[in-house]
C-alpha cells in the first residue's frame, strides 16, 4: 500500500515529521517497508534559456546558453524542437542522475561543441511519457530554485506492508484514522457531498442470484453531459507517485477513490449499455473482453454484471472493454457495489486477475460506505467533468448490523502482560471507531462497519495493545518450575530434526521443493488420484499433490546439471500425500545423489580417488544414506531387514526395501529405472531413497532417562569365518539373519566379506563368506564350546537358506 505524505495530510491534521510518521506507523502494526524521499529530483533546478543558436555541425541541434541562477550562463547542446531563447525549463548539471534515461550526466562533447548539462523533458524526469520537447514552464517560474519543489515532485512516498487482516487500512483515510487514534494528530472529516439531482437513473438493476451474499448491495447513478478529458495535474501526480498510470478523468477518479477511501468504483459509458443491468452468475463458456485487453472464459462460479447484449463487467474484479469510458463519453453510469470476499478471491485466482479492486473486495470493504462512496465519486465527477446527476438507484442493501463482542478488561493483562486502565482501553477503542457500552470489569463493544476482521475479545486486546504501544511490554523471564521441564517436541519432530542433521553431516544439502507436481509425474510415482488433484492450481504444471519427494528432487538435480553442476547431493524432509484424509499425509525423509556426489567425495580429483570417491553413485550410496537416517532416529539397527527390489520407479535389480519385521516398511532405496528417468527428462548416474519417519514405532518409555552403567565382558572376543554355498537367489541378508539367530547370547555380529560365483561351486550356486563375532559372557569358551556353536551356526544357515559349508 503506497501513499504520499501530502495525500496523508489531507486526512490527518499533524505537525509530525516524515520520520515520526514512519516510526509510528510501524509501532501500531502498519510496518513501513520503504520510503522514497524523492532525493533523486533535488539536483534539478529551474533555468532560463538566454540564447539559442544553430549548432555549427548539425542542423537539428542547437547551442543554448542557460541561466541557472547560480552565476554565468552554462552552455548546453540540445536537440528539442521547442528549444528557444526565453524558454524556462528544468536543468540538470553534470553529475546529476536522470531517472528517465538511467544516465548520470557528465560534461560532453557533441559534434565538437562542449555541453555542460541537459534541459530535460517530462519523460526524462519520469513525470509523463511526453518527450516531444523539453519542459516549458511559465515565464514567472523562479529561476535557480528547485524544480521538484516548484512542480510538487518532492512529495515523499511511503509504502507499508499491509497484513490481510487490515482491510480498513487499504485506504489512506483508514491509515490516518489509525495514526490519529495513536495520538499523532487529528483525523479530518469532510463535509458530506451536496449537489442537486435531476430525475431518475433510467438504467434499472436486478440481482438475479441464488445466493444473496454474492452481492449484498448495489448502487448506481447516471451523470449526463460530462466532459471526459485528462484529470487535473494534482490527481495525476498522486496516482503516478503510487505507480498508477493516469488514463482519463473518469477512470482516474475511480482509481483515486480506491486508494483515498478504500472504495473501489466502476464507471460505464451509458451510451454503450443496452437496456437494464443484471447481476448474475456467468453461464458456462461465456467470455468477456476485459479492460486489460484479454478475453476471459467464465463459468457459474464467476459473478458478472450484464446488459441485454451480454457481460459488461466481472463483478468486483475488472470491467469490460466494451462499456469502458473514453474521451467520447458524454453520459456515465457510476457503480458502487458490495461483493462476497470469498467469491472474489476464488474468481480472481481462477481467472488469474490481480487488481486493486479485487485486493480490497476479497479482504472486505466498508458496507456502510457503499452509498456515501457513490456520493463522493459523483461529487468528484461533477467537479472535474461537469454534468447533471440523476437520483441514485440502490438495490439489495439491508444495512449494517454491528457485531457485539463481550470484552473483559482483564484479558488485556492476561494476553499481553500490559497494565492498561479501563479508561485508557475505552478511549483507545472509541478513537478507533468502536462503541463501548456497559460498566464494570466487563463491557460490550460494538464493532464498526470498516473492521470485518474483529470477531472476538482477543482482537480487541490486539487493538488496545498496538495503540497503547507494543514497546511498553517489558521483557520478563519465564517462570521457573520446581521440576525439570518435560519434553516439548513430539517424537516425529525430534526424528525430523535428527534426519536432517544426519543427512547434512553426510554432505547433502537440504532442498525445499513444491508440494504440487504435474499429473504425469504424480502417476509415475504411484499417485495421480482424482482426490489429490487441485481444484484451483497456481499453475497448470502444478496440478497434483505429490505422492513422493523424488520427482521434485530429481528435476531439481537436473536443473543444477543443466547449469553445469552435475555432482549434486540433496535431500528434503517433508510431507507426501497418499489420499485426501489426514492419515494419508506421510512424513518422509528423501534424498538423491547425482554424478559422483558420494560420501567419499565428488569430482575427478586425485584426493577423492584415494578415498574411494570420484566414482558414479550407485545403490549402495542410497542404502547408506537411508540407513543413516534410520539410525539417527534411534531405531535398533539389529532388527532392520533389507529385501531386494522396490517400487516400479526404481531399477528392479538395483534397489531394496527396508523393513522392521515382516510387515512394517520403513523405506526404499536404489538406482532409478531408466524409463522413470526418461519420463522426467532426467539423465546421469542417479540414486535415491525415501524413509517414512511416521512408520517408525514410538520408542518404549523408560522409567528413567539416566543411561545404565556400561557393562563390558572381561573375556576376549573371538572371530570365526564361514563360507556357505547357496543358490544364487538366496540373499546375503538371510544368511546373516540365520547365523545371528543361532545363538543370540554369544553371536554379537555377522558381516559378509566375500561373494564368489564360478564353476567350482556349481551351476546356479554362489559362495558367501561371513565373519562371525563371538563374545563370551560368563567364561572363556573351550574348544568344545566353539565346536558346538559352529554346529549351531551351520545348522541354522542350512535350515533357513539351504546352504552348506564350502569344502
Amino acid at each position: 500500500m503506497k501513499f504520499t505524505l501530502s495525500w496523508l495530510k489531507e486526512h490527518l491534521e499533524t505537525d509530525a515529521t516524515l520520520d515520526e510518521i514512519c516510526t509510528r506507523l510501524t509501532e501500531i502494526g502498519l510496518e513501513v517497508e520503504e520510503v522514497d524521499d524523492k532525493a533523486a529530483f533535488k539536483p534539478f533546478v529551474i533555468a532560463r534559456v538566454v540564447s539559442a543558436e544553430k549548432h555549427p555541425q548539425a542542423d537539428r541541434l542547437k547551442v543554448l546558453m542557460v541561466d541557472t541562477g547560480s552565476g554565468a550562463p552554462v552552455q548546453v547542446v540540445c536537440g528539442a524542437p521547442n528549444a528557444r531563447a526565453g524558454l524556462v525549463g528544468a536543468f540538470a548539471a553534470p553529475g546529476t542522475y536522470v531517472p528517465g534515461i538511467d544516465v548520470t550526466l557528465a560534461v560532453g562533447n557533441i559534434r565538437g561543441v562542449e555541453s555542460r548539462g541537459m534541459m530535460c523533458s517530462e519523460k526524462e524526469m519520469q513525470i509523463s511519457d511526453n518527450h516531444d520537447g523539453i519542459i516549458d514552464l511559465p515565464d514567472d517560474a523562479p529561476v535557480g530554485q528547485s524544480y521538484a519543489s516548484y512542480a510538487h515532485l518532492d512529495d515523499p512516498v511511503i509504502e507499508i506492508n499491509l497484513t490481510p487482516n487490515r482491510p480498513d487500512c487499504t485506504s489512506i483515510h483508514g491509515i490516518a484514522r489509525d495514526l490519529a487514534a495513536s495520538g499523532l494528530g487529528t483525523l479530518k472529516t469532510r463535509a458530506a457531498p451536496s449537489f442537486a439531482v435531476e430525475g431518475e437513473t433510467p438504467v434499472k438493476l436486478t440481482l438475479d442470484l441464488d445466493d444473496p451474499k454474492l452481492c449484498p448491495g448495489f448502487s448506481l447513478r447516471l451523470v449526463r453531459g460530462v466532459r471526459n478529458g485528462p484529470s487535473p495535474r494534482w490527481m495525476q501526480q498522486r496516482l503516478t507517485a503510487i505507480g498508477l498510470r493516469p488514463i482519463n478523468a473518469l477512470v482516474d477518479i475511480t482509481n483515486y477513490m480506491t486508494f483515498d477511501q478504500g472504495r473501489p468504483m466502476h464507471v460505464f459509458d451509458a451510451a454503450k449499455v443496452t437496456g437494464n443491468l443484471t447481476v448474475r452468475r456467468a453461464r458456462e463458456g461465456e467470455t468477456v473482453l476485459a479492460l486489460d485487453q484479454r478475453e476471459y472464459k467464465l463459468g457459474p462460479n464467476n459473478v458478472v454484471i450484464s446488459d441485454e447484449d451480454g457481460i459488461e463487467s466481472i463483478g468486483g474484479i475488472m470491467g469490460g472493454e466494451h462499456s469502458g469510458c473514453d474521451e467520447n463519453t458524454v453520459d456515465v453510469l457510476i457503480e458502487s457495489a458490495l461483493w462476497d470476499p470469498m467469491n472474489i478471491a476464488k474468481s480472481g485466482r481462477s481467472l488469474g486477475i490481480i487488481t486493486d479492486a479485487r485486493y480490497r473486495f476479497e479482504r472486505g470493504v466498508d458496507p456502510e460506505y457503499m452509498v456515501p462512496g457513490l456520493e463522493r465519486t459523483t461529487e468528484l465527477v461533477l467537479d472535474l467533468c461537469g454534468g447533471t446527476p440523476a437520483r441514485a438507484e440502490v438495490v439489495g442493501y439491508k444495512g449494517y448490523e454491528p457485531k457485539v463482542v463481550d470484552f473483559p478488561y482483564s484479558e488485556v493483562r492476561r494476553l499481553t502482560g500490559l497494565e492498561v486502565s479501563t479508561e485508557e482501553s475505552n478511549a483507545i477503542l472509541a478513537r478507533l471507531g468502536f462503541t463501548v457500552s456497559g460498566t464494570g470489569e466487563r463491557v460490550s463493544v460494538a464493532v464498526p462497519s470498516w473492521r470485518p476482521d474483529v470477531d472476538g475479545k482477543a482482537d480487541l486486546v490486539e487493538e488496545v495493545m498496538r495503540i497503547h504501544g507494543v514497546d511498553n511490554i517489558k521483557p520478563a523471564p519465564l517462570e521457573s518450575h520446581a521440576a525439570v521441564n518435560g519434553r516439548i517436541l513430539t517424537t516425529l519432530q525430534i526424528r525430523t530434526r535428527a534426519a536432517k542433521r544426519a543427512l547434512a553431516s553426510r554432505g547433502m544439502l537440504e532442498a525445499v521443493t513444491w508440494s504440487f507436481i504435474p499429473e504425469d509425474q504424480a502417476q509415475l510415482f504411484g499417485g495421480g488420484s482424482p482426490a489429490l488433484r487441485l481444484a484451483n492450481p497456481i499453475a497448470a504444471e502444478m496440478s497434483d499433490m505429490r505422492p513422493s519427494l523424488l520427482p521434485g528432487l530429481l528435476t531439481a538435480a537436473q536443473r543444477n546439471a543443466d547449469k553445469g553442476y552435475g555432482d549434486v547431493a540433496i535431500f528434503e524432509v517433508s510431507g507426501t500425500y497418499e489420499n485426501d484424509r489426514p492419515d494419508g499425509q506421510r512424513r518422509v525423509a528423501g534424498g538423491i545423489r547425482r554424478g559422483t556426489a558420494s560420501l567419499a567425495g565428488g569430482g575427478r580429483m586425485w584426493s577423492n580417488a584415494v578415498k574411494g570417491g570420484g566414482k558414479p553413485v550407485d545403490v549402495f550410496d542410497a542404502k547408506a544414506d537411508a540407513l543413516a537416517v534410520i539410525e539417527a532416529c534411534g531405531l535398533p539397527m539389529g532388527n532392520i531387514q533389507i529385501e531386494q527390489g522396490g517400487p516400479e520407479w526404481y531399477h528392479p535389480g538395483r534397489s531394496g526395501t527396508i523393513k522392521m519385521g515382516p510387515k512394517v516398511v520403513l523405506g526404499y532405496f536404489g538406482e532409478f529405472h531408466p524409463l522413470t528417468l526418461e519420463a522426467l527428462d532426467v539423465s546421469g548416474a542417479l540414486c535415491g531413497f525415501e524413509v517414512y519417519l511416521d512408520a517408525m514405532a514410538e520408542p518404549k518409555k523408560k522409567a528413567t532417562r539416566t543411561k545404565p552403567a556400561l557393562e563390558l565382558s572381561p573375556f576376549q572376543a573371538v572371530k570365526r569365518d564361514f563360507a556357505f554355498v547357496v543358490d544364487k537367489t538366496v540373499e546375503s541378508g538371510a544368511i546373516i539373519k540365520a547365523a545371528t539367530g543361532a545363538d543370540r547370547k554369544l553371536v554379537t555380529g555377522v558381516n559378509v566379506f566375500d561373494i564368489f560365483e564360478g564353476a567350482s561351486v556349481g551351476e546356479g550356486k554362489k559362495s558367501v563368506a561371513i565373519e562371525v563375532q563371538i563374545q563370551p559372557v560368563e567364561r572363556t569358551l573351550t574348544d568344545e564350546d566353539f565346536e558346538a556353536l559352529t554346529q549351531k551356526i551351520v545348522a541354522s544357515v542350512a535350515k533357513f537358506t539351504g546352504g552348506v559349508l564350502r569344502s
